[in-house]
């Protein structure tokens, strides 16, 4: 149906200047000394269109052409371009390996190998004793295989590659057995019955949800069978009338029956959680010495990496995953290995190893430490006026599918700003540079000093101190006759 335009459109219309016309004012010209012109150029496209419609529905109309205010929206659109999209996050969440915030900060000597290799040229595939052509891997498979006793290592772009790889090169065109209770989604809807699809294998589920015993597998066992695939429970777990077979057994059962035995161990770690206060988490060393034949975790998560995924076990099963051809879609970077090579050698030094990687040294730090930090946050906020300040006891969190049910006891700063709700105050401390993201509980904003250095206290009371003192320009503003 058409909608006739209303009368005082046409005159309206009349009163929009040519685009051209646009370009050539000191306004544009002020724009293009900031923004390329090509993006000038589209964002006043767009804006007079915007305009042109508004008049059309009849919701807009005036004689002389609102130069000020159209430039004004010219420039909203263009503020986002001048900032990247990706930028740094103070996190005050309390969740130590938080996916939505990029999981593992690195440490400083992984930080400094990415500098390096990024601002040049590096011998990623070159061997520099023989001049010849060399392996990417070369730099890292050392390291792994001294530090969980495998026979051979492998990394590619992140664990979910390394599982199907995989499975692709050893299950593809037979059977995959699997617990009923290790069928897991993680996030994403990254689901373990469709990875062993893509994989080419076909899944059969053995046991019971919350029972399952070695005698189960190998009573499902067939001429079709070509793995046994243990999955760590990553971000949930059952408990209460439970069981499992033990590792060693299941690997047993491989060698007895000639299948493969691969373990996802999701967020695998290096290190023994219990030497930090932690409950066990079962470490890839355990399962290499265990005899599982292929043992697939993450680099991002407790072992404090970049992404990347990482396998170990036995030469023979990682030369037939090298072979295959799905290892290019999958392979590693250069600025992902330089990142694992450094963080890996951190661990060749156990002693300190915990104070080096930041996930562990944030899951270790102890309450009269973070007393402390909370003490000085509270100091530097006290001094803003029209916000009330107060410590509390809180719990942090592993995150990342990692350690699911422990709860790690915290200190808290939880503040209100006087004027400003609370959600549009974690809105601006959100848009901030850098953004600072907590959480908000009966109405106040709590950060949790666990997952601060405190490099980032400043910055957070700057950013508040910024957020207010924003909002209060805004109402004076908007009270101005």
């Amino acid at each position: 149906m058409h909608v006739a335009p209303s009368p005082i459109a046409p005159a309206t219309l009349r009163a929009l200047p040519q685009v051209q016309k646009l370009l050539e004012s000191a306004e544009a010209a002020a724009l293009m000394a900031e923004f390329p012109r090509a993006l000038v150029v589209e964002a006043v496209r767009g804006a007079l269109d915007a305009l042109r419609r508004a008049v059309l529905d009849g919701a807009l109309s005036f004689d002389t052409f609102p130069a000020a205010g159209f430039f004004d929206s010219v420039r909203a659109a263009l503020e986002p371009l001048r900032h990247d999209r990706l930028r740094r996050v103070i996190n005050g969440t309390g969740i130590v390996i938080h996916t939505n915030l990029g999981r593992a900060p690195l440490a400083e000597p992984a930080v400094a190998a990415i500098a390096e290799v990024a601002a040049g040229y590096a011998n990623l595939e070159f061997d520099l004793e023989s001049g010849a052509r060399g392996s990417r891997y070369a730099a890292v498979t050392g390291l792994l295989c001294r530090l969980t006793g495998a026979e051979a290592a492998l990394v590619v772009n992140n664990n979910a590659a390394a599982v199907l790889l995989a499975l692709s090169a050893v299950a593809q065109g037979g059977e995959a057995l699997v617990s009923r209770s290790e069928l897991v989604e993680i996030g994403g809807s990254f689901r373990v019955p469709d990875v062993i699809r893509q994989g080419g294998a076909r899944l059969v589920e053995v046991g019971t949800t919350n029972k399952t015993r070695t005698s189960d597998y190998e009573a499902a066992i067939t001429p079709e069978t070509r793995v046994i695939l243990k999955v760590h429970q990553s971000n949930y777990r059952i408990v209460g009338f439970t069981s499992a077979p033990a590792l060693a057994d299941l690997a047993d059962l491989g060698r007895r029956r000639g299948l493969v035995v691969m373990e996802d161990l999701g967020s695998g770690t290096l290190f023994d959680l219990r030497a930090i206060g932690l409950p066990h988490e079962p470490t890839v060393g355990e399962s290499v010495a265990f005899g599982v034949d292929l043992v697939m975790f993450s680099a991002d998560k407790l072992l404090g990496g970049p992404q990347a995924g990482i396998i170990v076990g036995r030469r023979d099963l990682i030369v037939q995953l090298k072979k295959h051809p799905l290892l290019r879609a999958v392979r590693i970077d250069k600025l992902s290995l330089a990142a694992l090579e450094a963080t890996l050698r951190l661990y060749l030094d156990p002693a300190r190893v915990v104070a080096s990687v930041p996930v562990l040294a944030m899951l270790a730090a102890p309450l009269p430490q973070l007393e402390e930090r909370a003490g000085r946050l509270a100091e530097l906020l006290a001094g803003i006026d029209g916000l009330e300040v107060a410590g509390a006891e809180g719990k942090s969190y592993s995150g990342g599918g990692s350690l699911p049910e422990t709860a790690v006891p915290t200190r808290l700063v939880t503040i209100r700003a006087a004027g400003l709700g609370t959600a549009e105050l974690a809105r601006r401390l959100r848009l901030h540079r850098p953004a600072v993201v907590g959480r908000i509980a009966a109405d106040r904003f709590v950060l949790d000093v666990r997952t601060l250095a405190d490099a980032d206290l400043p910055e957070i009371a700057a950013a508040i101190r910024g957020a207010i003192r924003g909002a209060i320009r805004e109402t004076v503003r908007g009270a101005a006759p």
